[in-house]
């Protein structure tokens, strides 16, 4: 099925070239859907994007809001070479693209928003799939809350965005990353999955598995990875 307009499938071929893209006008929610593509073999940098999702989800199950015609989600498939202890290094290198493209102002709320002047601008979730050599596949669901049609030629920047940080040295990554993280500096709380365990403590640097690391009270360095938290505030 095809969306209509600016994201209709012959819309989007014009502008994307011979990356495969899935397109709806209407879908329970492209994380899914791109997840089932990946779990069947879609390759690298295939798309699920719609106009309106009935239940999109961003990381951890949080719900989204998506407008149509106003808003821009979708789901890239990624299959990067990357040890599963350093699968949280995704949400750094695709937050990292998004500011690269978001530009002037954009600040990253570790783990997964963009934001400029306090409101939000984008969202990520990630999905990943583990293997005995690391990360299988991962599908990277993204939301920009106000893309004015013809959304084409964003969803081209981001993608080629993100490819470009994927492809490019860790270190870079961080060295954008760190300066652009309103989290880094502040004193934060942090809820892990589960709801049990809450850590507090001052945010330091973001490491290169994309844990955030805290320095607790009592002097402790602690890493918290993005894949564990169920939500994170300042203090």
């Amino acid at each position: 099925m095809s969306s209509g307009g600016d994201l209709a499938a012959q819309s989007l071929a014009a502008v994307l070239g011979d990356r495969q893209v899935q397109s709806h006008p209407v879908l329970l929610s492209t994380a899914v859907s791109a997840a089932e593509w990946a779990r069947a073999g879609a390759p690298r940098g295939s798309v699920v994007v719609a106009d309106y999702q009935i239940a999109p989800r961003g990381r951890a199950g949080q719900p989204w809001k998506i407008t149509p015609g106003e808003s821009l989600g979708f789901a890239l498939v990624l299959r990067p070479k990357l040890e599963a202890d350093r699968e949280g290094w995704l949400y750094a290198v695709v937050l990292t693209a998004l500011a690269d493209v978001c530009g002037d102002g954009a600040r990253i709320q570790w783990p997964d928003e963009i934001h400029r002047d306090g409101d939000l601008l984008a969202g990520v979730g990630m999905e990943v799939r583990l293997g005995g050599m690391g990360v299988k596949w991962a599908v990277a669901n993204l939301l920009i809350r106000e893309a004015q049609p013809p959304r084409g030629e964003l969803l081209k920047s981001v993608l080629e965005a993100i490819d470009t940080r994927l492809a490019g040295d860790p270190r870079a990554v961080l060295q954008d990353y760190d300066p652009r993280c309103r989290t880094i500096g502040r004193d934060v709380r942090i809820r892990l999955l589960g709801g049990a365990t809450r850590l507090q403590g001052k945010a330091i640097e973001v490491l290169d598995d994309g844990a955030l690391v805290l320095e607790t009270d009592d002097g402790r360095f602690v890493p918290v990875r993005p894949q564990d938290i169920a939500s994170i505030d300042d203090l």
